[in-house]
């Protein structure tokens, strides 16, 4: 851990540290064992998820370590014991972890992460784990839709004021991911290297005496380039004052009130009568894909799009879960292990995953072998990339890389997966072992 980095090792529930207590006392703490991060479900009963937070969990996982001061808060609170403290003294992850790179699609029974460790540093990992992959892959997961209904109109991330500011930063790295193109969050760019992008609110438009001087003020600092709010009064006189003021080289107009659909076409009419051919409208206003969609036949050139995207539209979280699938038993071998509660069943043994596809290139299943790969039948596509070994982080994924990962993705589904009405997963899952 870099001097100054914050530990994650609390942000985790107190049962994963009294779980680790008892089994250290038991002695079957250092039994190795597999775990595995899927979802039983497509939250929504969306046709395809989107896994996003790999990049992450890999930060959060080498920071994963307890200091004096996380030693001082559990001895004090007695959550654990003196032998489990000094075990946590300790503590370093030492395991393997494989998973679906960051923009890849995800289905029911999907393997999304498996980290193979001893029960005691896999354990305690479980919360973490879930928590920054359950949401930064809903919010993936709706950046995709409206990337999707967008179609080719670029989208902008502007959900900050809407969600807590750490989870801000999570979710315009998580949208971009999933194609949108910029973000209005500037830790965010700091951070990641999201694109930034914002120019006023309707704040400055008041502040001055008249909307023209406003205008005037914006276009002499940020030129003609720039983006003007145009519904604080009257649209229409706002759009001609902008183009008195900036010329037909005004950059951009934005609309963030009213009908979007009749007033994207006034205003592109307008736009053009006053020879601004080029100049862009932006869209914002609570949008969300369904409304991306509605406005399809508009003449909109990109969408703003904010409280919808970082809630996950209505499905903030992936429901995805951590569950013991393998153990070591007595002779040392490895034992398949399941959960066999109602409704919350799991499928034992370690997975690996394929995407199977036809001659065309389009995916028809998700294949899940259990104990080996499953068969290959030559044009298929291997899904899990190794990203921790022995405790070191392997992987070098760029954010670019999980964007064109994503792009790729969503393309070989088939036409099915873009359909924004509730459904069935776009392919089904498959597993290749008839003891599951």
């Amino acid at each position: 851990m870099a001097p100054g980095t914050a530990s994650t090792a609390l942000l985790t529930d107190h049962y994963e540290l009294t779980m680790l207590q008892a089994s250290l006392a038991s002695g079957a703490a250092h039994r190795r064992c597999v775990f595995e991060l899927f979802a039983r479900r497509l939250t929504g009963d969306r046709r395809y998820g989107v896994v996003a937070g790999i990049g992450r969990v890999l930060d959060a996982i080498r920071d994963f370590r307890f200091r004096p001061e996380e030693i001082a808060f559990l001895r004090e609170t007695q959550v654990v014991d003196e032998p489990t403290l000094e075990y946590l003294e300790g503590y370093r992850f030492t395991g393997s972890i494989w998973g679906y790179p960051e923009g890849e699609v995800y289905f029911p029974g999907s393997p999304i992460l498996i980290v193979e460790g001893t029960f005691a540093e896999a354990c305690i990992l479980e919360t973490l784990l879930l928590s920054i992959l359950n949401h930064d892959s809903a919010v993936a997961t709706a950046a995709s839709r409206m990337i999707n209904a967008a179609e080719e109109r670029p989208c902008i991330e502007m959900g900050s004021r809407r969600t807590h500011e750490d989870a801000a930063v999570a979710s315009a790295r998580a949208a971009y991911i999933a194609g949108f193109a910029s973000t209005s969050n500037l830790e965010a760019g700091r951070r990641y290297g999201v694109p930034t992008r914002g120019t006023s609110a309707h704040s400055f438009t008041l502040l001055h005496d008249t909307e023209r001087d406003a205008f005037v003020a914006q276009v002499d600092s940020l030129g003609k380039g720039t983006t003007l709010l145009v519904d604080t009064y009257d649209v229409r006189e706002a759009v001609r004052t902008a183009v008195e003021v900036a010329g037909p080289e005004l950059g951009g107009v934005r609309l963030d009130s009213g009908d979007l659909v009749a007033q994207a076409r006034e205003v592109r009419e307008q736009l053009d009568e006053l020879g601004a051919t080029t100049t862009r409208i932006t869209v914002t206003s609570d949008l969300d894909e369904f409304a991306i969609a509605a406005l399809a036949a508009a003449p909109v050139d990109g969408y703003g799009v904010g409280t919808s995207l970082v809630t996950g539209s209505g499905v903030p979280t992936a429901g995805m879960v951590y569950k013991l699938v393998s153990r070591e038993g007595d002779d040392g071998a490895q034992v398949s292990v399941a959960k066999k509660a109602l409704n919350k069943a799991s499928v034992g043994g370690r997975k690996y995953a394929m995407r199977r596809l036809d001659e065309r290139g389009v995916a028809e299943a998700e294949v899940i072998g259990i104990g080996e790969q499953p068969d290959n039948d030559g044009n298929d596509r291997n899904l899990l990339v190794e990203l921790v070994r022995g405790g070191e982080v392997v992987s070098t994924a760029t954010l670019d890389d999980a964007r064109a990962r994503h792009e790729a993705s969503v393309a070989e589904l088939p036409a099915r997966a873009r359909r924004l009405s509730r459904g069935e997963p776009a392919i089904p899952t498959v597993y290749e072992d008839d003891e599951k």
